[in-house]
C-alpha cells in the first residue's frame, strides 16, 4: 500500500464499477428501463466517491496520502499570494534563524560537559573572606593553603593547583622573542584532568619543585603556530626569559583550559621562590579538585573549611582567609559570561514570539479574504478538523521553509557571534551539532502552531455557512476576526516594549561605561609594556638603568609631550593589591580593612598622564633605592584610612617578602584613578619604581603623551626599545581609548544586539500595525461612506481610525511596561550607572514606539479620510 498505492486504487475503481454494472444488470433483468436501472442502483450503492474515499481511509499509510494532499493544497495556495508568502517566510526565517544560533551558543557554552574525563566531579575550590566587601567571595588560593588541603585532607580524590605566568618565549639561541601567556600546573593536574600529551609526556613530581629541571609543555596552537607541527621539538630547548627549557609534550588541540590564549605550560612550584610555597597570604593560584564516587561536593569541602580556619587562626595579623568556597568546574569557566548570553536568548526569544504574532495576525488577514472558500469546502462536507488541519499544514510549510533559510543563517550568524563576540567563555567549543539540529525542527513546529493554530480556528468556527449567505457582508464575523487582530497585536507591542526598554537599559549603561571617567587623560595617550628578564637584569641597579634609559629615549622622540612608568596603568586591570597596617592608628578591625591596589610609578608619570596631585609631592629622581622609602597615596586611600586628618608625615608598613616588614612615610595624595572600567573605585598606592627591586620595577608599562596621533608613535617608541635590548620584546601596544574600548567589548556588543533585536521587533510591530488597521479601514468603508454622507468631516473620520489604530499601541503599552519593569531588575547586574526602571529610557523607547506607530497608522488612517461617500455606497 506504500509503493503501489496507485495500481490498487485502480483496482479498487474498477471493483467499484463492476459491482455497479452487477446491480444495473440486476434491475434490467427485473423489468427496468437503462435509465432506470442506473438510478436505482445508485440509489442502492451509494455515492462512490464517499465509498472510494472510505475504502482508502482503511488502507495501511493513509494518513501520508492526506498529508500529501495537504502539503499540495497548502503549496498551491500560498503559490497564489506570493507577497504574503514571502513576508511571512522572511519573517520567520528571521526568527527562527536568531534563536537557533543563540541556542547553538548557550548548548556549547553553558549546557555542554567540559571534555575532561567525568567533568561532573570536577569542582573549584577558592578562599573566602567572611567580613570582605571587596570580593565576589571567590579568593585565590595562596600556596600554602593548597599544600596543607592536598597534604591533611582526603576528602578529594585528588587536588591539583595552577596559576596564570608570563614569559618571554626565544629560541634557543635567543632568536625571535615574543612575549607569552603562560600557565603553572602542579604535577597532577593534568591526570586529574584525565588529559594526555599528543607528543611526549607531562610532568613528574620530582619536575615540580623551585630547583628542578626547567621543562615545559606547549600547547598545540603555539606548536602549530611557532614549531609547524614539528614533533622533533619534543627533547629541544627554548628560551623562556633568558633560561633554557626542554620541551617535553605536546597538549591536544582541544584543550584550551583556562582560556586559548596560553601557549605554555611549566610546572607550578617552579614560578614560586621556596619561602612562598609556605606562605598562606600569597594569593595566586587556582585549585580543581576532583569528588570521590558518592561523596557531594558539600560534605567534601567541610573537612577543608576546618582546616582553613585552623589556619586563619594561627594567622591573625596576616590576609589569611577562615572559610572555602567551591562552585562546579563549568560554572567557573563561564564565570560572568551566563547572564549576558541568557539576556541575549531571552531577546531572541521575544523577537520569535512577535515574529510568530506577527505571521498569526498575517495568516487572520488572509484568511478574511478566504472566508467564502473556507465555507464552501466546509458546505462540500469538509469536516472542521480537516479545515483546520489544511490551514496549520500553510503555518507548517511556511516555518519549513523560513526555518531552513534560518538555520543555514544560524552558522553564518553563529560563526560571526563566536569571532565578534569579545571574552565569550568557551568560544572555542561553539559549533552546530545533531541537538542543535532537533532542537531547530522542534522549533519550526513550535512557531507553526504559535503561528496557524489561532487563525486556523478562528476561520473554521461557528458561523462559517452564514458567510456563503447575501447577508455575509454584515460586521459580525468581521468584527470579531478584528478584534482577533487587535489582541494578536497587543501582544506584539507588550514584547517589543519590553525588547525596547531592555535594549535601552543596555545601551545607556554601555554610554556610561564608555565614557567613564578613569580619573587621567585619555586622549592622546600610548601604552605599552615590557619586561625584564630576571637572569639579565639581576642587580638593582641595572633594572634602574634600563628603565630610565627607556624613559630618556622615549622623551626625547618628536611629537612626546611626556612620558612615564607605572607597573599597570589605569583601566589595564587589578594589578595586585596589599594589606598593610598604619602605625600611627594601630588597627582594631580586620586586616582586610586596609588593603589597597599596588603600583609603582617613576617621577614623571603622575604629570604625563594627567593624574593631579592633590597635597604634598610627587617623587623625585632621589626616592631611588636605599632612599625609596617613601609612597604616595590615592584621595580614597586618604579619605578612608585618614580621615579628619592630613596623611601627609604618617607611614605604612608592608610586607612584599615574609618575615620582613617595610615601613613607608606618605608624602603625597593624587587623584583616584580606576583600575578597571565598570568596576568600583579602590585605594591605590604608589610606590617608586627606582627602588630597583626586581619584581616590583622590572615589568613596567610606559605611559605617553602625544602632541598628535598617539599610534603614529608606537613604532618608534619600540624602537627605542629595541635599541636597548634588540630581545626584549614589547606587548599590549594600546592608546587609553583601546583599553577602555577593549574594557567595554563585551558590554558594547551585548547591548548592540539587544537593540538591533529590538528594532527589528519594532519593524515587525510596526508592518502588523499597518496591517491591522488596513484591513480595519478596508471592513469599515461603507461605515465611513455613511458617516461622511450624514456630515462627518475628513479630520473626525482621520481621528476616528487613527485612535482605533492607536488602542492597541496604548494597551500594549501599558502591559509592556510591566514587563520591562521585569526585565530590568532581572538585568540588574549587567547596568552601570543606569536604574532598572529608569524613566528616561522608559520614555524615550515609549516615545519611538508611539512615532513608529502614528507613522504606522498615518498611510491608511489618510487612505480612509480621502474615501468619497458616494462611491462606498455604491460599492455597498
Amino acid at each position: 500500500m506504500l509503493f503501489r498505492r496507485r495500481s490498487e486504487a485502480a483496482r479498487l475503481r474498477q471493483e467499484l464499477e463492476f459491482h455497479l454494472e452487477q446491480q444495473v444488470a440486476e434491475n434490467v433483468a427485473r423489468g427496468m428501463s437503462t435509465e432506470e436501472a442506473h438510478f436505482a442502483a445508485m440509489r442502492r450503492f451509494g455515492n462512490p466517491t464517499l465509498l472510494n474515499e472510505e475504502t482508502r481511509i482503511t488502507w495501511s499509510w493513509s494518513i501520508l496520502e492526506r498529508i500529501w494532499r495537504d502539503l499540495g493544497y497548502g503549496l498551491r495556495t500560498l503559490r497564489r499570494a506570493p507577497g504574503f508568502t514571502l513576508l511571512a517566510i522572511a519573517v520567520m526565517a528571521l526568527g527562527i534563524g536568531a534563536t537557533t544560533s543563540l541556542f547553538t551558543i548557550v548548548r556549547s557554552v553553558l549546557l555542554k560537559p567540559l571534555p575532561f574525563q567525568d567533568p561532573d566531579k570536577l569542582v573549584m575550590v577558592y578562599e573566602h573572606f567572611i567580613n570582605s566587601s571587596d570580593t565576589n567571595g571567590y579568593n585565590t588560593v595562596a600556596a600554602g593553603d593548597f599544600y596543607a588541603w592536598r597534604d591533611q585532607m582526603h576528602s578529594f580524590q585528588d587536588m591539583a593547583a595552577w596559576r596564570f605566568y608570563g614569559s618571554i618565549l626565544a629560541g634557543e639561541n635567543s632568536e625571535l622573542p615574543e612575549v607569552v601567556a603562560d600557565a603553572a600546573g602542579s604535577w597532577n593536574l593534568f591526570p586529574l584532568l584525565g588529559v594526555q600529551p599528543v607528543v611526549g609526556r607531562t610532568f613528574t613530581p620530582d619536575e615540580d619543585r623551585p630547583d628542578a629541571d626547567r621543562v615545559v609543555l606547549l600547547s598545540w596552537s603555539l606548536f602549530q603556530r611557532r614549531f609547524a607541527g614539528d614533533r622533533s621539538i619534543v627533547g629541544k630547548h627554548i628560551r623562556l626569559d633568558s633560561n633554557l627549557y626542554t620541551v617535553i609534550g605536546v597538549l591536544p588541540d582541544w584543550f584550551t583550559y583556562p582560556n586559548p590564549r596560553i601557549q605554555l605550560w611549566l610546572p607550578y612550584a617552579s614560578t614560586f621562590k621556596r619561602e612562598q610555597l609556605a606562605v598562606y597570604d600569597y594569593h595566586l593560584s587556582y585549585v580543581v579538585a576532583r569528588l570521590r564516587n558518592d561523596v557531594s561536593a558539600e560534605a567534601a569541602v567541610k573537612p577543608v573549611r576546618a582546616l582553613q580556619y585552623q589556619i586563619h587562626m594561627e594567622n591573625l595579623q596576616k590576609p589569611v582567609a577562615e572559610d572555602v568556597l567551591y562552585r562546579p568546574m563549568i560554572d567557573d569557566v563561564v564565570k560572568d559570561g551566563k547572564t549576558p548570553i541568557l539576556v541575549l536568548l531571552g531577546a531572541v526569544a521575544c523577537m520569535l514570539l512577535i515574529a510568530c504574532l506577527n505571521v498569526s495576525n498575517l495568516l487572520v488577514a488572509r484568511g478574511a479574504a478566504r472566508r467564502k472558500e473556507v465555507a464552501i469546502r466546509g458546505a462540500l462536507g469538509g469536516s472542521r478538523f480537516t479545515l483546520i488541519r489544511e490551514q496549520m499544514t500553510e503555518s507548517l510549510l511556511i516555518c519549513l521553509i523560513g526555518g531552513t533559510l534560518g538555520v543555514l543563517l544560524s552558522f553564518w550568524a553563529t560563526q560571526w557571534l563566536g569571532h565578534n563576540w569579545k571574552d565569550l567563555p568557551r568560544s572555542d567549543a561553539i559549533h552546530t551539532d545533531g541537538m542543535v539540529l532537533a532542537f531547530s525542527i522542534a522549533l519550526v513546529f513550535l512557531c507553526a502552531a504559535l503561528a496557524g493554530l489561532l487563525p486556523a480556528i478562528s476561520s473554521t468556527g461557528k458561523g462559517l455557512l452564514a458567510m456563503l449567505q447575501d447577508s455575509s457582508r454584515s460586521l459580525g464575523a468581521s468584527t470579531s476576526r478584528a478584534g482577533l487582530r487587535r489582541m494578536l497585536l497587543t501582544a506584539e507591542i507588550a514584547l517589543t516594549v519590553i525588547l525596547l526598554v531592555s535594549a535601552g537599559l543596555l545601551f545607556k549603561s554601555f554610554i556610561h561605561l564608555r565614557t567613564s571617567d578613569l580619573g587621567c587623560l585619555t586622549e592622546n595617550v600610548l601604552t605599552m609594556k615590557y619586561g625584564l628578564p630576571e637572569k639579565q637584569y639581576d642587580k638593582p641597579g641595572m633594572v634602574n638603568t634600563f628603565n630610565e634609559a627607556v624613559l630618556e629615549r622615549v622623551r626625547r622622540l618628536p611629537g612626546v609631550a611626556a612620558a612615564g612608568l607605572v607597573s599597570t596603568a589605569p583601566g589595564a586591570g587589578y594589578g595586585g593589591d596589599f594589606v598593610f597596617t598604619i602605625p600611627e592608628h594601630p588597627s582594631q578591625g580586620a586586616i582586610l580593612d586596609q588593603d589597597a591596589l599596588f603600583r609603582t610609578a617613576d617621577p614623571g608619570y603622575f604629570n604625563a598622564i594627567g593624574i593631579p596631585l592633590l597635597n604634598g609631592r610627587v617623587f623625585t629622581d632621589h626616592d631611588r633605592l636605599d632612599h625609596a622609602s617613601y609612597v604616595i597615596i590615592s584621595k580614597q586611600a586618604a579619605d578612608k584610612f585618614f580621615p579628619g586628618e592630613s596623611p601627609l608625615g604618617k607611614h605604612v608598613t608592608m610586607r612584599f617578602v615574609e618575615d620582613k616588614a617595610e615601613t613607608y612615610e606618605i608624602v603625597g595624595v593624587v587623584g583616584d584613578t580606576l583600575h578597571d572600567v565598570g568596576e568600583p573605585l579602590k585605594p591605590t598606592m604608589y610606590f617608586p619604581i627606582l627602588m630597583g627591586d626586581f619584581a616590583r620595577s622590572s615589568n613596567p608599562t610606559v605611559v605617553v603623551r602625544t602632541a598628535g596621533d598617539p599610534l603614529a608613535l608606537s613604532v618608534p617608541v619600540q624602537k627605542e626599545i629595541s635599541a636597548l635590548d634588540p630581545f626584549l620584546p614589547v606587548y599590549k601596544v594600546l592608546t587609553m581609548q583601546q583599553t577602555i574600548g577593549n574594557a567595554t567589548a563585551s558590554q558594547s556588543f551585548s547591548a548592540t544586539l539587544v537593540l538591533a533585536f529590538a528594532a527589528l521587533s519594532l519593524l515587525l510591530a510596526a508592518v502588523g500595525l499597518y496591517g491591522v488597521l488596513s484591513y480595519l479601514v478596508s471592513q469599515r468603508v461603507p461605515e465611513i461612506g455613511i458617516r461622511m454622507a450624514l456630515g462627518a468631516q475628513r479630520s473626525e473620520v482621520l481621528r476616528l481610525v487613527l485612535l482605533d489604530g492607536m488602542r492597541p499601541v496604548f494597551i500594549g503599552g501599558l502591559l509592556g511596561s510591566a514587563g520591562a519593569v521585569a526585565a530590568g531588575l532581572l538585568i540588574k547586574s549587567l547596568l552601570y550607572g543606569t536604574r532598572p526602571v529608569d524613566p528616561l529610557v522608559f520614555a524615550g523607547m515609549l516615545a519611538s514606539l508611539l512615532f513608529t506607530a502614528i507613522v504606522a497608522c498615518a498611510v491608511p488612517s489618510l487612505r480612509a479620510c480621502r474615501i468619497e461617500p458616494v462611491q462606498a455606497l455604491r460599492t455597498e
